[in-house]
């Protein structure tokens, strides 16, 4: 088999099924649809996990655990990155980490914590720091800086919600 005939068979755009136009198409009369029964039959609609009565795989799988939708999506970026990444009295902040490679993707809150040896001071811009970091950042003489950002779901009703007297 030679390269130019790998898809010579293969055709991109399939003409639809043209349906009920006589016995010679192939698909006339019953239309593809046999004889009799509740799918030969118009308006006829079944769920996609319907399996004829039996109990449906979706049904029989035990579930586990929960979701929260609502939960903010945390990126952590530890001490010992920072150290290996960064050269002292540099800036640390969310784009210069995006830049570097170490937090991908969408978050809704940067947290620096304290896994690691940090001996540079760094200038550290972040929405967390957790207490270890804290104290790796202080010690190295670097500066922390807690960004603004968005609070969970169940911070914010707590807030809302006037004092009962």
């Amino acid at each position: 088999m030679n390269l130019n005939e790998v898809n010579k068979e293969v055709h991109c755009n399939k003409s639809r099924k043209r349906l009920g136009r006589g016995i010679g198409s192939g698909l006339g009369k019953t239309a593809g649809r046999g004889h009799k029964g509740q799918r030969s039959r118009p308006g006829y609609n079944a769920l996609s996990v319907f399996e004829g009565g039996q109990m449906p795989l979706v049904r029989r799988i035990p579930k586990r655990g929960f979701h929260n939708q609502f939960a903010l999506e945390v990126a952590i970026v530890n001490v010992g990155d920072l150290q290996l990444r960064f050269e002292a009295g540099e800036e640390v902040s969310p784009a210069t980490l995006k830049t570097r490679g170490l937090v991908k993707g969408q978050y809704d809150l940067l947290k620096v914590l304290g896994n690691g040896e940090l001996s540079k001071s760094l200038k550290i811009s972040a929405h967390q720091f957790s207490a270890s970091a804290k104290v790796k950042i202080e010690q190295a003489g670097g500066q922390m800086t807690v960004l603004p950002g968005k609070k969970p779901v169940v911070k914010l009703k707590k807030e809302k919600k006037p004092a009962a007297t």
